[in-house]
């Protein structure tokens, strides 16, 4: 996988359980009413080796959509209610960006060595997000990170929801566009403006924040596309049912991330796609439910 997409775990864990079954979701849902559209991509500028193409003719059930990823607020509900425990705690630590740690921090955090740019930090949780000191009590709107598949799967189940197939996800990012590049069209920034939160400058040494954030944007960021849902483009990948191949045990993501660059990692297109195995955690992985 690339690197500026989460790295996995060194080694598999046994998935938590979810301790209560309450529906408690109350975020913006939309009803779509499904239908056949064009999925994947023949794109030049794509990587053929996550099987972004052929594109095809792929049909979808009528089926309901977050309007956005699945917020901090809500994620803190669903742990106050059910006493849940995420990956990311049980285990101990979890995937931050390097550059948003006090350099102590960053000196004592074990890095990938393909990957230089991640620290593995003791105590980085979806609570703590850069490790300890760090919280979300002025992100209650941002999305909630350092959330594995299966603590996504778990507020799935205790919410009533599931989480949306990749051909639901591409057919809701793609808002009624056929075809195109972005959740809005084909030109990034149209009129010179920042339509997603992703890496603007030179990754991975300086991020620009000229869309406005370095880190991660409000779940409801941006204008939405043409079905009303926010951020398919950046900000954080979106955990996915799928398994991203038959051959292998890692779980689907898609739209990219405030970490994505031109020059390194193009996946805030609506056709790209990545996977990580289903305990793997980061700073920049959420996801958002389907029904």
């Amino acid at each position: 996988m690339p690197g500026c997409c989460p790295p996995a775990r060194p080694a598999a864990s046994t998935p938590p359980v979810v301790v209560a079954s309450v529906t408690g979701h109350d975020g913006l849902v939309v009803d779509l009413p499904g239908g056949t559209f064009r999925m994947g991509t023949d794109d030049p500028d794509g990587f053929p080796e996550d099987h972004e193409g052929p594109v095809r003719e792929v049909s979808v059930r009528p089926f309901s959509i977050d309007a956005h990823a699945v917020s901090n607020a809500l994620f803190a509900r669903f742990v106050a209610e059910t006493g849940y425990r995420t990956d990311a705690e049980r285990l101990g630590w979890s995937y931050v960006f390097a550059g948003f740690l006090p350099g102590a921090l960053r000196k004592v955090s074990p890095r990938p060595p393909q990957t230089p740019w991640w620290c593995a930090v003791g105590g980085a949780s979806w609570a703590h997000p850069e490790g300890p000191g760090s919280d979300v009590a002025d992100r209650a709107d941002h999305p909630a990170v350092h959330v594995s598949w299966h603590d996504a799967d778990a507020y799935c189940r205790w919410a009533g929801r599931r989480l949306p197939t990749e051909q639901e996800w591409e057919y809701a990012a793609r808002g009624g566009l056929d075809q195109a590049r972005y959740p809005w069209g084909d030109e990034l920034t149209p009129g010179g403006e920042h339509r997603c939160n992703i890496w603007q400058g030179s990754f991975p040494v300086r991020n620009t924040a000229e869309d406005g954030y370095a880190g991660t944007a409000p779940v409801d960021a941006y204008a939405p596309n043409g079905y009303g849902l926010h951020n398919m483009a950046g900000n954080v990948w979106e955990w996915c049912a799928d398994w991203f191949d038959p051959a292998q045990a890692n779980r689907s993501m898609r739209g990219g991330s405030y970490l994505c660059h031109e020059s390194y990692c193009n996946r805030y297109r609506v056709a790209a796609r990545t996977a990580n195995t289903p305990d793997s955690s980061s700073g920049n992985t959420g996801f958002r439910t389907a029904g």
